[in-house]
């Protein structure tokens, strides 16, 4: 699939502890408030965790360079782990009131920021002037983290869900690496046959904590055609034959075949430390999933190749698509909301520079040449840019995304009150992993009545 067809297929998907801190200037306490003599300090998260030491090196420079074409504005960064948003604790913060000025939160965290009061509009700051790409960032992008027609935060990341598999694995199982699983029951073939490869290899890995269960059975329900919400939103709708279906598949795989390995109750970091490892033949994710295997936990790029999710009998019927931007807590000065756009402009949205500075990763232990971020609107001079640099600064085989981006899945955006959901949902996946005479009926049944009250409450 080329990339035009993806962004229109994208947009139109979906509408629908401290780290490293330059000194500050400030005549405030350390809350990131307006400075003396016309100066401003921000406090910005999501500064890669020490073990990320490319990525930490990058962002420390970029903020020395940064401040430097800026010299009216100091970043404080702070680091809040590996993710940069774990559910549980982005709540803790936004509950206390202990976000930085500049938090980062995901698509689906919306409405919680809304409903907490924390955030500020941003809707008068936010144009060329601030971002000077702003014009070519995707619409669909922006509609996200838009509300009554005011926007909340700036989009900065987005992606949708796929097949990932271990090359070299399907290779030692006699799998062909170029013709990989179009289907659950073809993946749970795939699966035992890699399983079988014995040393503690899981042929297919899934997650089922941390709301991470939750977030990959929406996009395992959408392979089925089927929906986590009612079209208004206002009642569970994953209690049918899909949302059975989803777990089925799973049961028969990790006890019917054995094939998923005996440790279950995976998080985020816990399934992509076992991929970085070669433990795992195959696991559902988006294309940065491979970068993160690759830059925090020490596997390698040629291992991994993507295709599209599998349908149950033939292609999905549908995939998650998602992402990240960043937000701005209410009562900032209108200078520290300018200067928080302006930073987000230099390291998120300048092609050539922060995330999208490809020529100085290429070197680096972590992916140039992935499918995502598509941040830019189709035929944007910025969208040519980007590709065009992307293109020439490759360090991985973009051909191991090829099946991925020619075969489009029909993007689904995540539900309302996601991240609530998702942690509902963690309970139907993780009996289903952990208890061989598993309900999936009455799984499905309590998940659907607890969604239920959650929504009629207004969580």
């Amino acid at each position: 699939m080329s990339v035009p067809q993806y962004r229109k297929v994208a947009a139109l998907a979906l509408v629908a502890g401290l780290g490293f801190s330059l000194t500050a200037c400030s005549t405030k306490s350390d809350d990131g408030g307006d400075t003396a003599g016309g100066k401003v300090t921000i406090s910005v998260d999501c500064q890669p965790v020490a073990a990320q030491k490319e990525l930490l090196a990058n962002w420390n420079a970029d903020v020395a360079e940064f401040q430097k074409q800026n010299p009216d504005i100091t970043i404080k960064s702070v680091s809040v782990g590996e993710q940069c948003n774990n559910p549980p604790d982005f709540t803790a913060r936004l509950a206390g009131g202990t976000m930085t000025d500049v938090f980062y939160g995901y698509m689906t965290d919306l409405q919680q920021v809304l409903d907490s009061g924390k955030a500020m509009d941003i809707t008068e700051y936010a144009n060329k002037d601030t971002i000077p790409t702003w014009d070519s960032v995707d619409p669909a992008l922006k509609e996200v983290f838009t509300d009554g027609g005011k926007l909340y935060a700036v989009p900065v990341k987005n992606y949708s869900m796929g097949l990932v598999y271990n090359k070299t694995l399907f290779t030692k199982a006699g799998l062909d690496v170029n013709n990989p699983p179009k289907t659950w029951p073809e993946v749970r073939a795939a699966a035992k046959k890699i399983a079988a490869l014995g040393n503690g290899i899981a042929g297919y890995s899934e997650y089922s904590a941390g709301n991470t269960g939750g977030w990959h059975f929406t996009s395992l329900i959408y392979s089925q055609g089927g929906r986590v919400l009612s079209e208004d939103g206002k009642k569970a709708a994953f209690n049918d034959a899909a949302g059975k279906q989803v777990l089925q598949n799973l049961k028969d795989m990790r006890y019917g075949d054995n094939s998923m390995g005996s440790r279950q109750l995976l998080q985020w970091a816990d399934l992509l430390t076992n991929a970085g490892a070669g433990k795992v033949g195959m696991f559902i994710g988006a294309p940065d999933s491979t970068q993160a295997i690759v830059s925090q936990f020490q596997g390698k790029y040629e291992d991994w190749a993507m295709a599209p999710l599998p349908g149950q009998t033939g292609p999905a019927k549908g995939t998650l698509g998602g992402g990240e931007g960043y937000f701005f807590k209410a009562g900032l000065s209108p200078d520290q909301v300018k200067a928080g756009l302006k930073w987000i402009a230099y390291q998120k949205l300048t092609v050539g520079k922060g995330q999208l500075d490809y020529a100085r990763a290429k070197p680096q232990n972590y992916p140039v040449g992935l499918p995502q971020p598509l941040l830019f609107t189709n035929g944007s001079e910025a969208q040519k840019q980007e590709l065009e640099l992307r293109t020439k600064n490759a360090n991985v085989d973009t051909a191991n995304f090829k099946i991925f981006e020619e075969n489009p899945v029909p993007i689904q955006g995540e539900p309302r009150n996601a991240q609530a959901i998702y942690a509902v949902l963690d309970s139907a996946m993780s009996g289903v992993l952990t208890n061989p005479n598993a309900n999936i009926d009455a799984l499905l049944k309590t998940a659907e009545e607890k969604v239920n009250q959650l929504l009629a409450a207004g969580s």
